[in-house]
């Protein structure tokens, strides 16, 4: 099935999820939020897939949600319901892709698209790029997982003054501050994003999934429950193929051929 909204494409174990409406800088409205989670789907259920990479065409990344979608913004409830059967489940399904997920941010992340982007597992932008709270400039709070993920990562007092002054955030600063994984020339952007990915997608696929598993909850349990969840995971861990080789490639000498089982 066609995309109307995305571009979406897999090769050599690596997904391409590519925001593609450039003439409103890939801003979201309630088609692109659908597709987007029906790309997830896809992945979710190819096994031959083994990291994605998220990103926008054109000059910028995600301008957040698209305040002309009919009807998407006409009243209280239709905002709550914009919010809670749109973003909400997919921002979930995201988080719970268990292959590690890259956003390459091209231009400006504003609102959820900053959300979206916070909400994979590194971001990866060029020095160009910017991170905007932009909620507030329309008298909105930050959504799609924002207000939990931006005092995560920058604590408290950063994430209150991005989100209530609302101003753009350099790529360079967002790095400095913990924000994001890493700012690089724009030039080198694309280059950069597909090693990575190609770097990830050779690894032990199912360990990445579950190291995620057990790094994104962490701050909701005690450090016991923490070390009880490490011991399930890591047993789930030793029950994979890949942990076989590796260990075998290590006693071997030899690098590990990992196959993602």
């Amino acid at each position: 099935m066609a995309f109307q909204t995305i571009l979406f494409d897999s090769a050599d174990g690596i997904a391409r999820l590519t925001l593609n409406r450039p003439d409103r800088l890939n801003s979201l409205d309630r088609v692109m939020l659908v597709e987007i989670r029906e790309a997830f789907d896809r992945i979710r259920t190819d096994a031959s897939i083994r990291a994605l990479l998220i990103t926008g065409s054109g000059r910028a990344f995600c301008a957040g949600q698209d305040l002309q979608d009919p009807g998407a913004l006409e009243s209280p409830e239709a905002v709550g319901a914009l919010v809670s059967k749109f973003y909400n489940p997919m921002i979930g399904d995201l988080r719970n892709l268990e292959i590690p997920v890259i956003a390459v941010v091209n231009g400006v992340a504003a609102g959820a698209g900053s959300s979206l982007a916070l909400a994979c597992d590194l971001v990866l932008a060029a020095r160009s790029a910017s991170f905007v709270q932009a909620f507030g400039r329309i008298g909105l709070i930050p959504d799609a997982g924002g207000s939990a993920m931006l005092p995560r990562l920058v604590g408290p007092a950063r994430a209150l003054g991005l989100a209530l002054l609302g101003e753009p955030l350099p790529a360079e600063t967002a790095e400095a501050w913990g924000l994001i994984w890493r700012c690089v020339p724009d030039e080198a952007l694309s280059g950069e994003a597909d090693a990575l990915a190609a770097r990830l997608a050779t690894q032990a696929t199912r360990a990445l999934g579950l190291t995620k598993r057990a790094i994104n909850g962490a701050a909701d349990r005690s450090l016991e429950q923490q070390l009880d969840v490490e011991a399930d995971l890591q047993a789930k861990a030793a029950d994979t193929a890949d942990f076989r080789e590796g260990l075998a490639a290590f006693l071997e000498k030899r690098p590990a051929r990992f196959t993602g089982r």
